[in-house]
Parts: C-alpha cells; sequence; structure tokens
C-alpha cells in the first residue's frame, strides 16, 4: 500500500515509527516548517522530521499544504492513502481527492465528542469516564468526516493531560493498521457522526489556565490534571502593591471546608486548603513567577500568603 503522512505533533511519533518499522513505509513525510524554539530562538525541526531523514524518508515541509505545489508534490507520490495526524493545517479538498483508497484522520478523542485541537485536555476536563483513538475519514469540516473505527481506554482519578496523551500516542499504531487492513480489504466501516452529540474544544493559550475560584471544588481539580503540561493553570496572589501569578500543579486533593473562593482556609505540611464555590482543595505544589516549583507549604512560610488570604483577587 502506498502511503503518504502529515504530522507534526509528538502525539504521531510512535505510529510514524510503525510505519517505518514494519510498513507500509510512508513514500514521503509532509510535517510544518523547522520553527525557532527556546529563548535563543533556535531554528529546529520537528522530531518527526528527524525519523523521516534517518529512515530515508523524502519530507516536505510546505508554509501552506493548501498551496497547487504542494499539492502537486503529494500526487506525484500515487498515494493510495493519505494519513493525518497532529498536522496543523487545514487541508483543502484538492488534497483530499489525490488518494485512490481514502484520507484519512487519527483524532484524540471518541468522535464526535470533543472535536478541535485540545481533545485530550477536553474529555479530563469534562469529567469523561473514557476516551480513545478514533480514525475517521477527512471531511473539510473539521474533525466532522465518517467514522471508520476507534480505540478506547479509561481515564483514571488522577491522570493528567500529558499522560492520556502519552497513552494515546501509544494506542496510535494499532489503530492505524487495523484501519489500513479494513481499507485495503474493502470492509472498512463508514458511521456517519451524529451532530447532536457534538463538543469541541479549541486551541488553548496560557490565558485559559486562570482558575476560577467560584466553581466547585470537583471541576476545578478535572480543570489542573485537564491542563498539565500546557496550557497548566494558575492563580494569583498579592505580592506587596503587585499580584503575581501562582502555577497549581496536580496532586490537589479533594477537601472539606467552605469560605469565599479562593480564601486560603489552613496552611500545613500537605499545602494550602483552599475555599472554592463547593468544596475545598487541597492544593500540595505550586511556582510562583519567577521562582522555583515547591511544596505550598514551603510557599506559605515564607509569608506571601496567611490563612484567609484570597487567592485569585
Amino acid at each position: 500500500m502506498r502511503v503518504v503522512f502529515l504530522g507534526t505533533g509528538e502525539i504521531a511519533i510512535p505510529t510514524f515509527r510503525r510505519l517505518i518499522e514494519g510498513g507500509p513505509k510512508p513514500s514521503l513525510l509532509v510535517t510544518q516548517p523547522d520553527r525557532p524554539v527556546g529563548r535563543h530562538q533556535v531554528l529546529t525541526p520537528p522530531l518527526i522530521k528527524e525519523l523521516a531523514v534517518a529512515a530515508g524518508i523524502p519530507v516536505s515541509q510546505p508554509e501552506r499544504v493548501r498551496e497547487p505545489a504542494a499539492c502537486e508534490e503529494i500526487a506525484a507520490h500515487r498515494p493510495e492513502v493519505i494519513v493525518v495526524m497532529a498536522y496543523g493545517q487545514i487541508l483543502p479538498q484538492r488534497l483530499l481527492d489525490i488518494p485512490s483508497l481514502a484520507c484519512i484522520n487519527l483524532h484524540a478523542s471518541l468522535l464526535p465528542r470533543h472535536r478541535g485541537a485540545a481533545c485530550i485536555q477536553g474529555a479530563i476536563d469534562a469529567g469523561d469516564a473514557e476516551t480513545g483513538m478514533t480514525v475517521m475519514h477527512v471531511a473539510m469540516k473539521l474533525d466532522s468526516g465518517d467514522l471508520i473505527l476507534d480505540h478506547r481506554t479509561p481515564i483514571g482519578p488522577e491522570d493528567t493531560g500529558g499522560v492520556v496523551h502519552d497513552r494515546l500516542a501509544e494506542m496510535g499504531p494499532d489503530a492505524l493498521i487495523e484501519a489500513l487492513e479494513a481499507l485495503a480489504a474493502g470492509d472498512a466501516p463508514r458511521r456517519v457522526q451524529d451532530e447532536a452529540q457534538v463538543s469541541y474544544i479549541g486551541k488553548l493559550g496560557r490565558e485559559d489556565g486562570r482558575l476560577d475560584w467560584s466553581w466547585p471544588a470537583t471541576r476545578l481539580e478535572r480543570r489542573i490534571r485537564a491542563y498539565d503540561p500546557w496550557p497548566g493553570t494558575f492563580t494569583t496572589f498579592a505580592d506587596h502593591e503587585t499580584r503575581r501569578r501562582l502555577k497549581v500543579f496536580p496532586q490537589t486533593a479533594l477537601a472539606e471546608g467552605a469560605g469565599k473562593p479562593g480564601e486560603v482556609l489552613a496552611i500545613d505540611v500537605d499545602g494550602l486548603l483552599v475555599a472554592c464555590g463547593e468544596g475545598a482543595l487541597r492544593i500540595a505544589t505550586v511556582q510562583p513567577d519567577g521562582s522555583r516549583k515547591m511544596a505550598g507549604g514551603e510557599f506559605a512560610r515564607g509569608g506571601r500568603v496567611t490563612v484567609g488570604t484570597r487567592l485569585g483577587k
């Protein structure tokens, strides 16, 4: 089977590696251009590009894959299947029409639930009992194509966005191979998505991680886990005449307590006990801007918060 692979994000690495090692080996990798990274803005290639070069697979890095030249380069490889996984660009119809069998996408949620870029965070944040890797046909409307199959996994009570990301990444290869075998045999299912069940969560930025202490503690605890490591969650605290950000990390625990939202109810070796809209959260680990990650109790001993302090105000 002739395959062209479009992918950039780290979640695609195990699936791309599986195709390199066990086939069908892609004839072309299409990935995003090299980008400046870090404080010194060093031009850095996507990791998936390095894997392709080491395996002798040609690499294309168009700034816009919808440009005619990019589509023509892909078409020259005469793919039977185009595989898309965490590529990061909208695909034009002329590209979807290139493969003789299908253009398929691996999406890290149980569609139609959690369409969009932050699908992993969305499943944890919503309190879903499970998530999974879905293989679908690509359509022009975002994540709306007919479904081929999904592989499922439970979401545990301590799972973070990073943990679930890595688990789904490892599920990708088997899901893809099963889909490719079904396409080759001509018996791949096509299940139309139920639009009434659709939810959507777009790309997240750092400001999306601001904690709203008026929420119930259960919802805040999920948000903290869902947004770890990206975009992370934070609140603010008064430091003399300014307010500074305070990053909040998982391993928070639901606790009993009542007070004004964001009020520090207690400080002990286990951290800060903070009142929420309903219930309270015990925060074990924090990081003030410009400082190191530390235990909540250690942070409090610096005198920057005391019992009665309102976080986020």
